[in-house]
């Protein structure tokens, strides 16, 4: 039972920057910019919150209120994404340039720009940024014993961050501004006839504006998640979780609760790589050579077969990767 315990507890851990990476790039996409530079704007969020957290994990703030130290890595984080989304809007919106390749672009630009910058912070050879002991929720705080978990424990708080009730309050937000506001019909229509919306008076370019905008901000948030969620701390990668959540996205037809299934599903099987020798039941691949890398492919090689499987009946917004041209009809 402890090891289910601990598997459903990681399932939930990392399932949050799934989760918020993919409902960004749904704004994205939604608003109708194509949005595959999720993996650079994770790095970058991680990037700048963890080099933030670093430099206040002594402080007398972090020491007499850490969850509030926390969030404000957070809102670091998403600012930081933010910006860094608003160069591949800018660049798709107001230039027209191919979203997949500005997107690509900025992908390959975050971990060497990450690389450079902790080097250059923390001197030569020093990429990983580590995570403050405050930054987790110990269990004692909830009233648990550490030394006596039980399975309610084990699952929901022996591995506890803010970002985890927080990505529920994201997630309820996301619905309620999607569909329950002007704003939402808005973002919505510009990426299924942008002609038809502004034809009403909606202005295309400031919504995808906020769209890609949105999408890069739970993308910070999401990469600072990871980094959490990752254990000792941030390393210049967010280990292809961008792409996953792409994939999560498509699976759960850029809609907010089918994306939450999407995401714990391949996030179930993300631990289940990473916790396979503890599994009993699990072949160990011991006589073959390289055998331990077959697990950690699991993960990717779900997520190949999901979506040979599933994309045929996708329908993604119908404007989706069309730079808006003001004067067509």
């Amino acid at each position: 039972m402890n090891v289910l315990g601990d598997i459903l507890s990681l399932t939930i851990i990392f399932t949050v920057p799934l989760l918020l990476v993919a409902l960004g790039g749904m704004f994205s996409e939604r608003s109708g910019v194509v949005n595959i530079a999720l993996e650079g704007i994770m790095v970058i969020g991680a990037l700048v919150s963890f080099l933030y957290m670093s430099k206040i994990r002594d402080s007398a703030f972090a020491a007499a209120t850490p969850v509030l130290a926390t969030l404000t890595g957070v809102a670091v984080a998403a600012v930081a994404g933010m910006v860094f989304a608003l160069l591949l809007a800018f660049a798709s919106i107001h230039l027209k340039a191919d979203q997949t390749i500005g997107g690509t672009a900025l992908n390959m630009f975050a971990p060497a720009f990450a690389i450079l910058l902790t080097w250059t912070i923390q001197g030569q050879g020093q990429t990983a940024i580590y995570t403050p002991p405050w930054a987790r929720i110990s269990p004692t705080v909830f009233g648990a014993d550490l030394q006596n978990l039980n399975f309610f424990q084990r699952v929901f708080l022996k591995e506890f961050f803010i970002t985890t009730p927080l990505a529920i309050f994201i997630l309820i937000l996301v619905i309620i501004v999607l569909y329950k506001t002007k704003f939402g019909l808005r973002l919505r229509s510009c990426g299924e006839h942008p002609q038809a919306a502004d034809s009403v008076g909606v202005n295309v370019y400031f919504m995808r504006y906020a769209g890609v905008g949105i999408s890069g901000l739970l993308g910070g948030i999401g990469g600072f998640a990871y980094a959490l969620a990752a254990g000792a701390g941030f390393s210049a990668t967010v280990s292809g979780y961008g792409f996953l959540a792409l994939a999560v996205m498509i699976f759960g037809n850029w809609k907010p609760l089918r994306i939450v299934g999407a995401a714990s599903l391949f996030a179930f099987f993300k631990v289940i790589s990473a916790m396979a020798t503890a599994i009993p039941f699990l072949p160990s691949f011991q006589k073959i050579s390289g055998g331990e890398y077959i697990y950690l492919m699991v993960p990717y090689v779900v997520t190949m077969i999901v979506l040979a499987f599933t994309s045929k009946r996708s329908r993604a917004p119908k404007a989706s990767g069309i730079p808006y041209d003001k004067g067509a009809r």
